[in-house]
């Protein structure tokens, strides 16, 4: 089930998802060793129309001086414009076992004054690992979800304009150092869970036939390779083996996009909710007083303020025992945009009444 609110702020899209059925173990789990590496480079975005980095900004004018110094082109840092340019961070993930040529996803951060990324290329940016080495190389054209429209009086801004990303923008230059599998191995499930890794250890066992599965504790699953099998193959094996993982109750809010993901099986206890506004505006309206013609006083300024408080209405709805679908459409019924959908759930779980885990990214 798929639903759609939008209202004045951020877009907002429900998820309902459940886990109840047939999941393969290496979706749940992860092979000792088979772990990603974060990597990380600065670099520079250029083609920007006007948003870039401000001349306050000194590294990226520094950043430029010095690139433009190393293709033989001499000018002067205090001369440079930067409107075109930002300093950006660039980030990606290496996945275990990654060789010489493949691609990677990257993203891309502005750590400057940029007002928006939207157009620009990033030029040859190395990647580093936490040893200080270069794994990949990063470049290409700068994806951006948000947009920033604004004019003299009046600015709108969708999402985040500052951050994009590169589908397969870098290039893998060398592979990190991985050591052979031995004859035991272990599986480290992705959430902890008593119950989950007993269930994965008897369907382990029951698909080979012997006891090659041992769960040690919430996390950790105990392999032995049999010595008829090769370990590529006792591997692959072991990760498409099927388990019935049950349903999970779990509310993930994304507040940068306005993604809300809830869990088939989430509900909540008794609770009133009440969603309303208060907009408070300040108008400053100076005025001139003048002195009768040919008296000893003085024109003055004035200072005149009008304040208007506007409170919208609020509506009081009772939820009893909701149920995902019941829950979002009595947000609905009362006029809540996507923001105040967040700051519902988020009350409701520190109430106490949101029968689920809340994870806000």
């Amino acid at each position: 089930m798929v639903g759609k609110n939008t209202g004045k702020g951020i877009a907002l899209l429900m998820l309902l998802f459940s886990l109840s059925l047939a999941t393969r173990v290496g979706d749940v789990a992860s092979i000792e060793g088979g772990r990603s590496n974060y990597l990380v480079g600065y670099g520079l975005v250029v083609g920007l129309k006007g948003t870039g980095d401000g001349k306050s900004t000194l590294f990226t004018v520094k950043s430029i001086a010095n690139m433009l110094s190393r293709m033989g082109i001499v000018v002067d840092a205090r001369r440079m414009t930067t409107k075109n340019v930002a300093a950006v961070m660039v980030t990606a993930k290496l996945p275990p076992y990654a060789k010489p040529g493949m691609k990677l996803d990257v993203e891309i951060s502005s750590i400057g004054d940029a007002k928006s990324l939207e157009g620009g290329t990033l030029l040859l940016t190395p990647l580093r690992g936490p040893d200080g080495d270069v794994y990949a190389l990063a470049q290409g054209q700068v994806l951006v979800g948000g947009y920033e429209a604004r004019g003299r009086g009046a600015r709108q801004v969708a999402s985040t304009p500052t951050v994009g990303r590169i589908p397969n923008g870098a290039i893998v230059e060398r592979e990190l150092p991985m050591p052979s599998i031995p004859s035991e191995i272990h599986l480290y499930l992705d959430s902890p869970s008593f119950a989950l890794a007993k269930l994965i250890q008897d369907r382990i066992n029951t698909e080979f036939g012997m006891q090659v599965a041992q769960a040690i504790d919430a996390s950790t699953i105990k392999l032995k390779k049999p010595e008829e099998l090769n370990p590529v193959e006792f591997l692959a094996k072991v990760e498409d083996v099927r388990i019935d993982v049950p349903s999970v109750a779990k509310v993930v809010i994304d507040g940068r996009s306005g993604v809300v993901l809830l869990g088939g099986d989430v509900t909540i206890n008794p609770v009133s909710v009440a969603v309303g506004s208060l907009v408070i505006t300040i108008r400053e309206m100076p005025e001139v007083v003048q002195p009768p013609p040919l008296s000893p006083g003085q024109t003055v300024v004035v200072p005149r303020t009008e304040v208007k408080v506007q409170e919208k209405e609020a509506r009081l709805i009772e939820l009893k025992g909701a149920t995902v679908s019941q829950l979002v459409e009595s947000l609905n019924r009362i006029g809540a945009t996507p923001r105040e959908i967040i700051a519902v759930l988020q009350a409701i779980k520190a109430s106490g009444a949101l029968r689920a885990k809340l994870e806000v990214l």
